[in-house]
């Protein structure tokens, strides 16, 4: 089976308490579909723990309207620590993830309602999306970016996970992965200077070099209409050596932790990565079992170390009290599943 790249499923989020978290994206971002919910433990992630396995807490969210989810993700045996330093733009990691919105004025003046800690105001970008920045209450910036696409027609302010925003020591080196790899190949814009729209960020007077990407083909697979088209945006300072945001922390610890991608023909993937000097870190081997969700998932990472997941779904519970799931094991891989039942995930939302 060859490779295929069905889109972004989920960023992960290290969070102190989780289900206090999931509670704020639901209210803010429309985050109500639970995919899973599961405690265990995390013992294949060595690599990113300093060979320890690691207790936790986690909950896979989505949001209809369209986009990738959150992974809210919790430590149940250590304190996580937050970083050490400030985290400016450029330095390497995910340090913004992009949230789809059709229309980013009204989801600004209803978060202004709700009292959400703003970064700045409504402004376009380099590619001329309009789009502006806030804070949830654990110190994780997002950003609300204009985004007409929809999978179904929600009463929330914002969509899903549109792309994020990741710093990299070396752009071109980067893109070796962004662009080859995950299949990023459109070049929206490759700006470099001192931006307007960073402005409001921490560091963002700075001068970077910024680079969009996008996807020239769209995306195919079992959720790739739930998943729909997303963006990765690299920035690079220019002024300055950049920190490493997970320096001295664990993967799991307070922050954006991961980026996923829904994908099919691991095995092609595995060939594929090893070839270009990009070697799974962590692979479940043969499948992975969360709670009522069961597949493969493994991990590379960026140049700078960055971590990138990948998930081969087998199994996605439909009514879960009722043992209904669909199978995707026996369903063609490069065709997106129809959409009543994409829709029947609307049987797992969370109301507060």
């Amino acid at each position: 089976m060859q490779k295929n790249i069905c889109g972004i499923q989920q960023i992960g989020i290290g969070l102190k308490d989780a289900k206090e978290a999931w509670r704020w994206y639901r209210k803010n971002f429309g985050m109500d579909i639970k995919v899973f919910e599961d405690t265990a433990t995390a013992k294949l992630m060595h690599h990113y723990t300093n060979g320890k396995d690691c207790e936790r807490y986690a909950a896979l969210a989505m949001n209809m309207e369209g986009g990738g989810g959150f992974e809210v993700w919790q430590h149940t045996q250590i304190t996580p620590k937050p970083p050490a330093f400030e985290v400016q733009p450029g330095d390497t990691g995910i340090f913004i993830t992009k949230m789809k919105c059709r229309d980013v004025t009204a989801a600004y003046k209803q978060h202004k309602l709700m009292g959400v800690n703003l970064i700045g105001e409504p402004v376009k970008n380099p590619a001329g999306q309009l789009h502006y920045y806030l804070a949830d209450p654990y110190s994780n910036i997002f950003e609300v970016v204009e985004d007409h696409y929809y999978f179904m027609k929600q009463k929330s302010f914002t969509g899903g996970v549109a792309g994020a925003v990741i710093g990299v020591s070396d752009i071109d080196r980067a893109r070796e992965v962004y662009s080859d790899i995950l299949q990023y190949d459109e070049v929206i814009f490759d700006k470099t200077g001192v931006f307007d729209d960073f402005d409001p960020l921490p560091g963002g007077e700075q001068k970077y070099r910024r680079v969009l990407l996008g996807h020239k083909k769209q995306r195919t697979g079992p959720f790739s209409k739930l998943l729909g088209p997303t963006q990765i945006e690299l920035v690079q300072a220019l002024e300055r050596t950049p920190k490493r945001i997970f320096e001295n922390r664990i993967w799991g610890e307070l922050g954006f932790i991961h980026i996923c991608f829904d994908v099919s023909g691991m095995e092609a993937l595995q060939k594929e990565c090893e070839a270009k000097g990009f070697p799974f870190t962590v692979n479940s081997a043969d499948s992975f079992d969360m709670g009522s969700a069961a597949g493969h998932f493994s991990y590379i990472s960026d140049p700078d170390g960055t971590p990138i997941e990948f998930v081969e779904t087998h199994k996605l519970p439909v009514v879960e009290k009722l043992r209904l799931y669909i199978n995707l094991k026996k369903r063609d891989p490069q065709k997106s599943l129809p959409d009543w039942m994409v829709k029947t995930l609307t049987f797992s939302r969370v109301k507060d």
